[in-house]
């Protein structure tokens, strides 16, 4: 890295890839407590 941008272009892509991932793992949570509902 060279430049301030570079460092920006960087992290500015990992903190896309980290919420995609919350948003990805916070469904599969959200659908597992559903699945223990409806067993119920």
């Amino acid at each position: 890295m060279h430049v301030l941008h570079d460092f920006m272009t960087l992290t500015k892509g990992q903190e896309y890839l980290i919420a995609i991932g919350a948003m990805a793992l916070f469904t599969v949570f959200w659908m597992v407590l559903d699945r223990n509902k409806k067993k119920r």
